[in-house]
């Protein structure tokens, strides 16, 4: 005790900013898992008592649940076809607007702004320009006389194409800041050799941008193939997982089993089978993300 109580003096100011932290971590984080954690070996509906079922959520999980793994397959597509043109177009759009040019961070406000707004009003708004029947973007595209008739964007067709294009919207911006402060590291006496040498732009980008760029550009990398492959609110305002659960991914899945939303799916909550689901989803983006940072621990030493 005597040991701790000369810690706490020496450090107590350091420790006392810290334990807000820690407390609100341990009520809204640890405590959840943990509650969770427990019922995945139960059947739970939140009203009746938990009746312990051992590994059976897990069984139904991988033998009987058909829908999930469509989920899964469906959060795949979702995350390759966001992250392949999001963090492409961040980079470009962070290079350009890292030069000196005019109206350089009236543009970087602009970008950045779908970030700030709501996930929920930007899906709405979208719903509402994407409608089949008054939505402007048919009727644009109706009087350019590109379609003849109203396109379903919502539809089977092209829902999961329509989410990933709002995704795409409202996450260039983020990652684009991201990829501004990387780049702002890069000491530019770099690049004025190379202009001296004759490198050119392209030249100066592959070779010492693209270098440069490497341990910070993992870290950005990981952070949003984990908030993607975690995201559904946007899809659950567009599509609620529909039509034909051809826009269902993991977490709206796990969502629905906690919080019914709409019609057809189970009006009791499965709080257990829900915990389950959650606990197998969380396993597969750690698996992702692991493979992910392991295939590319070489960007993480400093060139």
């Amino acid at each position: 005790m005597t040991a701790l109580k000369k810690v706490w003096r020496a450090h107590s100011g350091p420790y006392s900013m810290v334990l807000p932290c820690l407390v609100f971590l341990a009520l809204f984080t640890i405590y959840p898992l943990g509650w969770a954690f427990k019922y995945i070996f139960y059947e739970y509906d939140g009203f009746s008592p938990a009746t312990f079922v051992g590994f059976d959520n897990f069984v139904r999980l991988f033998t009987r649940d058909d829908l999930f793994w469509r989920s899964v397959w469906n959060t795949l597509i979702f995350a390759f076809g966001k992250l392949i043109v999001t963090l492409p177009v961040a980079l470009i759009l962070a290079v350009i607007l890292n030069q000196k040019i005019f109206a350089r961070n009236t543009l970087r406000a602009i970008f950045f702004m779908p970030t700030i707004i709501s996930t929920a009003v930007i899906s709405l708004v979208f719903y509402l320009m994407f409608n089949s029947y008054n939505g402007i973007v048919n009727k644009m595209l109706l009087q350019s006389g590109w379609v003849d008739q109203p396109v379903e964007w919502l539809g089977i067709d092209y829902a999961i194409i329509t989410v990933i294009l709002v995704a795409i919207w409202g996450a260039v911006g983020n990652y684009m800041v991201l990829f501004l402060a990387g780049l702002q590291g890069i000491p530019n006496d770099l690049y004025e050799s190379a202009s001296i040498d004759g490198a050119n732009r392209w030249q100066q980008f592959y070779h010492i941008t693209i270098p440069m760029l490497g341990p910070v550009m993992q870290v950005i990398v990981m952070l949003a193939i984990v908030n993607t492959l975690k995201g559904y609110e946007s899809i659950m305002v567009l599509t609620a997982g529909g039509p034909a659960n051809r826009t269902e991914v993991m977490y709206l899945y796990v969502y629905k089993l906690f919080f019914p939303i709409s019609e057809g799916e189970a009006v009791v909550q499965q709080y257990g089978y829900g915990a389950a689901v959650g606990f197998v989803s969380a396993l597969i983006v750690g698996v992702i993300t692991g493979l992910y940072l392991y295939m590319t621990r070489k960007t993480a030493q400093t060139n």
